[in-house]
This record gives C-alpha cells, structure tokens and sequence, in this order.
C-alpha cells in the first residue's frame, strides 16, 4: 500500500457512546472503498500498535425532510478495530 493511500484509508476517529464502551476497541471512519486489510495496514503503521482484527460497517445515510421536498446525507463506512492485548490508541498524544 501507498503512502498516499495509507492517510485516505482512515477518515478520523468515531466517537459515540457505543464505541467508547469497548476495552480493546477503536471506532474510525474510513473510505467508503476500504477493505479490512487496508484499515489493519493503515492503523498499525499510523498508530504503531498490532491489531487482531477489522470489522467493517456501511452506513446507510439517513433521509430529511425540509421545506423542498427530501434530502439524503451521505452513506459512510465505520470501521470496529480490535486491538491487541495491552495496546492503546491515545489520540490526544499523536503526531
């Protein structure tokens, strides 16, 4: 993988109630075209941890009503990263 591919891959972190209850776990939105392999990669070069395993989720975007009729918020893909015993993700310490 790329270099230039390796920082596209991974969107930012996603932070909700359910993804801060996981001990070992990190939520990130990622590319919408991104396999599990390409976020395992992207993660453990970008954070220097060894991961276990990727699960990926679409989401589907949600439909609003306004005033012109509806609208549809774009559909996105999240990413359920497990990391490996001991590991830790410290997003306030990164470079």
């Amino acid at each position: 993988m790329n270099a230039e591919r390796l920082y596209t891959v991974l969107r930012g972190p996603h932070v909700s109630e359910k993804a801060a209850m996981g001990e070992s776990q990190v939520v990130f939105k990622v590319a919408v075209d991104a396999t599990k392999l390409e976020v395992k990669k992207a993660v453990e070069k970008l954070f220097k941890v060894k991961v276990e395993g990727v699960q990926t989720v679409n989401v589907k975007g949600k439909v609003k009503r306004n005033r012109y009729g509806s609208s549809a918020k774009p559909s996105w893909k999240k990413a359920y990263v497990r990391l490996a015993q001991g590991q830790e993700i410290d997003f306030e310490l990164v470079d």
